[in-house]
């Protein structure tokens, strides 16, 4: 309790006894004007609330992501104010130390004009919380930085992947050129073989330079950060369903820094309309499951 405080109670107390406020405020040796003070509210207890609440489902994300998410809610606030607020309630995030490694060569990756130019693939490898690995497949479109698709299983062979291209190809065509690593899943007869019947072009990086595909290393990194890391998966059922929720979150709703705080979805809507052609469309790319038999396990 501060000195204010207790003189303010002895005031309650004397009053209580039949003195006046004046004659209490004198014996206490408070003037009136402060004891009848009210602390004014700074007007920020609904925004501080929801910034609360944001903080708390989206643990990885700064003021400045936040603050974001706040504008495209429809709050008309700067980000100085997110930033006060922010400090005030504690909710900075920990920082994370990183490895002091070799700076690697630095080699130029273009970004395409228009969606669906260039893909990007990759795996992601996690465990359930009984130990049991688990693989994804992710794939991402470098132009938008849209998550095209996220496949979960324990196993994820050539013809899998190849499968999954063919849902998304159902769903919103395919790209003129998919980049990945030298992996046996992509660099294999399989993949080559799809690739020829669909006219999609494999570029793939060279061995130990995962800067080459920066994109979908960078995707990795916050898919990680903000999902994987933050959950216990109990069951392959409930990874594939958190990682869908996030999924639809990170595509629709999460601002993305290189695209003006603006989230995927909306800026692939951006730039296909500047392109004249049809905004995309918002529904999702449900996760599949397939079973692979010994000889799709051995396929490459």
């Amino acid at each position: 309790m501060t000195a204010v405080a207790a003189k303010r109670e002895c005031v309650g107390e004397l009053q209580a006894k039949g003195l006046s406020e004046r004659q209490a405020c004198r014996l206490v040796g408070i003037s009136t004007s402060v004891l009848r003070y009210q602390p004014r509210t700074d007007g920020n207890d609904t925004l501080r609330e929801r910034l609360k609440e944001l903080a708390g489902q989206h643990r990885r994300h700064g003021y400045r992501m936040l603050h974001n998410r706040l504008r495209h809610e429809g709050w008309a606030i700067n980000v100085k104010r997110t930033w006060r607020i922010y400090r005030e309630e504690g909710l900075a995030v920990r920082k994370r130390r990183r490895k002091k490694l070799p700076v690697p060569e630095r080699q130029p990756l273009v970004r395409p004009e228009q969606p669906n130019e260039v893909w990007s693939m990759d795996f992601v490898f996690d465990e359930l919380a009984n130990g049991r690995k688990v693989k994804t497949l992710t794939v991402v479109d470098d132009c938008t930085k849209e998550s095209v698709q996220i496949a979960v299983d324990t196993s994820i062979p050539a013809l899998y992947v190849t499968r999954v291209l063919d849902q998304v190809k159902a769903e919103r065509g395919l790209p003129k050129v998919i980049r990945t690593d030298n992996g046996p899943e992509f660099a294999g007869r399989t993949m080559q073989d799809w690739a020829a019947r669909n006219q999609v072009e494999l570029r793939f990086i060279q061995p130990g330079k995962p800067v080459q595909n920066a994109y979908i290393e960078s995707f990795n990194s916050r898919f990680r950060d903000e999902c994987l890391s933050q959950h216990w998966f109990a069951s392959l059922s409930h990874m594939r369903s958190v990682i869908d929720n996030w999924r639809e979150d990170y595509n629709h709703h999460r601002p993305h820094s290189t695209l003006g705080y603006l989230p995927p979805a909306r800026f692939a809507a951006q730039c296909r309309q500047r392109a004249g052609g049809i905004a995309p469309s918002d529904q999702s790319i449900q996760p599949i499951t397939i079973q692979p038999t010994d000889s799709e396990s051995s396929c490459c």
